[in-house]
Parts: structure tokens; C-alpha cells; sequence
């Protein structure tokens, strides 16, 4: 179950992210409410990922999992460029969480 939550947590992650890119500096109300909603939620499923996870492997992957939907987000919903450099650097990202999933068993 921790590894779910884990994952929940990492959807919330990128939502709080996107939606303070869209709530432009925090000066409009929907977004500026998903992002309160989205931080509140993400850190709750990641402190109940830690029950049983180690936090050397839980938040390094929230992180890693944030980051790189955040990136993707960014490149399809928000037209952010995906540059040569920003895939290599996502692939590294999934080397690393890989190495982490497999270090915690």
C-alpha cells in the first residue's frame, strides 16, 4: 500500500506544481486553490508512505516522480520546449528511482 500512496502522492506533487505555474504568482483564485489543496494532500499520501518506506527511498522518489511529470506536463499541457538535454536528464531520473525501488526491496 505505501507504494500507492507513494504514486498518489507524486500525481499530487505535479498537480501542485502545474497549478502554481497557472496561478500566476498566486493572484488567481481556482489555481491558487488546487495548489493549497494539491501541497496538503501530496505531503499527507507521502507521510503515509513513510510508515513503511524508508525516507531515503520514499521522498527521493516523490521528488523524481514530480519532476518528471512535471516535465512532461510542462512540454505537452504548458508548451514548455523538451529539449535533447531535459530527456536525457528525465532518463536519469528513472535510472535513479529505479535504483532506489530496488535498494528498498
Amino acid at each position: 500500500m505505501a507504494w500507492i500512496y507513494l504514486a498518489l502522492a507524486a500525481v499530487f506533487e505535479v498537480a501542485f506544481a502545474v497549478s502554481m505555474k497557472m496561478s500566476d504568482g498566486l493572484t488567481r483564485t481556482g489555481p491558487t486553490v488546487v495548489t493549497i489543496i494539491s501541497v496538503i494532500v501530496g505531503l499527507w499520501l507521502l507521510a503515509l508512505a513513510m510508515r513503511d518506506l524508508p525516507v531515503s527511498v520514499a521522498y527521493p522518489i516523490w521528488t523524481a516522480l514530480g519532476a518528471i511529470g512535471t516535465i512532461v506536463l510542462g512540454w505537452l499541457w504548458l508548451g514548455e520546449a523538451l529539449t535533447p538535454l531535459k530527456v536525457v536528464s528525465v532518463a536519469l531520473i528513472v535510472a535513479g528511482v529505479a535504483g532506489l525501488k530496488v535498494s528498498a526491496g
